[in-house]
């Protein structure tokens, strides 16, 4: 077929994956190619991607491209949806959470508000995306090639190497400020955490904690025990500084 040329618009903060980062690239094409194809090509996961116009009218990933056009391609925005609210390409809604190995200290953050977040410092791509998949997870990874993974639907590359920043991102990409449980999840495993009677766990308390607590949590799959001990005024203080910097980036 006769070669052509795409003309592609870049919104928001999309520009953070293109080399160099302008908002207009133009690509030439000697076949027909999927939007999506053409999209991962610049290199912005298909994650990112909300909204796509070809031609001024909506369009999904699969729409194949075949002659020369034009191409807008939006990022999710926290803000309300106005333009196009029913050909949005990204789920909200989603609370559930598989993060990528290297990001132990963003997992803890999640899990210390209450969010649900499976992690397996040792898991490979393929698991990964496997249980994206199969436990409707969003992906969490600063890999973007791991995010273009075709059987993957939800995912989010971290803009951020700070786990605060990291933390704030991932309550903004996915709306979680109302859905905050402190100290309800396990640090270890992520099981939501049980009430549990002292008698229950005296024989695992060191002396002085059998004396000055008196309410304790047992995490149902690992058997962790949790109280208010000397760590929970810091791990308080974390919470502090997480919801610190989500009402700095609200006003920025």
């Amino acid at each position: 077929m006769t070669a052509f040329n795409v003309r592609l618009t870049f919104h928001g903060d999309l520009t953070f994956f293109l080399r160099p980062r302008s908002a207009h690239l133009e690509r030439h094409l000697s076949e027909r190619t999927s939007v999506k194809d053409i999209i991962e090509g610049c290199g912005v996961p298909h994650t990112e991607v909300d909204l796509i116009l070809v031609e001024g009218a909506p369009a999904n990933f699969s729409r194949v491209i075949a002659s020369e056009s034009d191409i807008e391609v939006f990022p999710v925005e926290p803000e309300p949806i106005t333009a196009f609210p029913e050909n949005r390409l990204q789920v909200r809604n989603v609370r559930k959470f598989v993060a990528d190995g290297h990001l132990g200290k963003l997992v803890r953050d999640l899990r210390l508000l209450g969010i649900d977040v499976t992690y397996d410092r040792d898991a490979n791509d393929p698991r990964l995306v496997e249980i994206s998949s199969s436990e409707e997870r969003a992906l969490l990874t600063r890999d973007r090639r791991l995010l273009m993974h075709s059987a993957l639907r939800h995912g989010y590359y971290l803009r951020s190497q700070n786990p605060l920043h990291q933390t704030v991102e991932v309550i903004r990409r996915f709306n979680l400020a109302n859905s905050f449980a402190p100290f309800g999840r396990c640090l270890l495993c992520n099981a939501v955490l049980e009430l549990a009677a002292k008698e229950s766990v005296i024989q695992e308390l060191e002396p002085l904690t059998r004396i000055y607590y008196d309410q304790f949590r047992r995490c149902p799959e690992c058997g962790q025990v949790y109280w208010s001990r000397s760590h929970f005024e810091k791990l308080q203080k974390r919470i502090e500084a997480i919801q610190t910097r989500i009402k700095a980036e609200v006003v920025r």
